[in-house]
C-alpha cells in the first residue's frame, strides 16, 4: 500500500488534508492515485492511518479515515552513535538502520574520523540524512520516525549520555564480552540501549577509557574486523 508522511496530522470531522505539494505531486502525478483508493498516512509520532482518497484538488487532497494504528513502543529502543566512515557512505547506514527500526541515529566525529564537515555541509548532510531515513521508512513500511541527531563530537556525546539502561562500546583491544555472552548475564528490565560503532582504525584507547569511565561496556562483535556499516548493523541485529 502507498504511503505517506505528514509531519503534523490534524483531523477534522475524520478527515485528513494532504497539502504538502510534494506529497500532492507523488500522489496524483507519480503514483496517478485516483479517488476511492487506498493510502496509508503517517506522522513524526508514529501515528498511522489507513485513508480513503475523497478529493483530490490543485493543492490537497482530502482523505477519509477507515483506520488509526497506535505505534507499538514495545521493544529495545536502539540508538546508533555511528562514526563517520571514509570508505562507506553514511547514507547507506542511514538507510538500513532505519529499515531495522532504531530509535536514533546520532553520527558521531571521533579522533580517527577522516571526515570532517563545516557547519553548512554539517546542517546539509543532516538534511539529506532525513530524507533518506523517511523513503527507508516508507519503503520497510514502518511508521515509526527515527531521529538523525545532528553531528556530534564523541567526547560530548559520551559524557552526555545518562538516559540508558545499557551503553556499549564495540572495540578491537583489552577484555570484552561478546554481545551474546553480555545479554546472558544482564539482569533486569532493558529498555534504552546506546551503541557506539567506531570508525576505521576503531577507537582509540583514550576514548575507549572514556567511555568505560562514563559507564559504557566494551564488546566484541566477533573475530573479525568489521567494517562500519557491518558493526552498525549487526549491533542492531543482534539487540532487536
Amino acid at each position: 500500500m502507498n504511503r505517506f508522511f505528514i509531519e503534523d496530522i490534524k483531523l477534522v470531522d475524520n478527515y485528513i488534508i494532504l497539502d504538502d505539494l510534494a506529497q500532492l505531486h507523488h500522489l496524483k502525478d507519480v503514483l496517478r492515485l485516483k479517488p476511492k483508493e487506498v493510502v496509508t498516512v503517517f506522522d513524526r509520532q508514529g501515528n498511522e492511518y489507513i485513508v480513503l482518497i475523497n478529493e483530490i484538488g490543485v493543492k490537497a487532497a482530502k482523505l477519509e479515515v477507515k483506520e488509526k494504528k497506535i505505534p507499538d513502543n514495545s521493544g529495545i529502543k536502539i540508538t546508533i552513535a555511528c562514526a563517520i566512515p571514509k570508505n562507506v557512505k553514511m547514507d547507506d547506514i542511514v538507510d538500513k538502520l532505519t529499515q531495522l527500526g532504531v530509535e536514533c541515529i546520532i553520527p558521531l566525529e571521533t579522533e580517527r574520523v577522516i571526515v570532517r564537515l563545516n557547519k553548512q555541509k554539517k546542517l546539509e548532510r543532516l538534511k539529506r540524512w532525513e530524507k533518506i531515513s523517511l523513503s527507508a521508512l516508507k519503503q520497510s513500511q514502518r511508521s515509526k520516525f527515527v531521529n538523525i541527531h545532528p553531528i556530534v563530537a564523541f567526547k560530548d556525546l559520551v559524557l552526555a549520555a545518562k538516559d540508558f539502561d545499557l551503553k556499549l562500546i564495540p572495540t578491537l583491544e583489552g577484555e570484552r564480552k561478546t554481545l551474546k555472552e553480555l545479554f546472558n548475564c544482564l539482569s533486569g528490565r532493558i529498555e534504552n540501549v546506546l551503541v557506539l560503532i567506531g570508525p576505521e582504525g576503531d577507537f582509540t584507547p583514550e576514548e575507549v577509557v572514556l567511555a568505560k569511565e562514563s559507564g559504557f561496556l566494551p564488546i566484541s562483535l566477533g573475530k573479525g574486523v568489521l567494517r562500519v556499516d557491518t558493526a552498525a548493523i549487526a549491533s542492531v541485529s543482534f539487540i532487536k
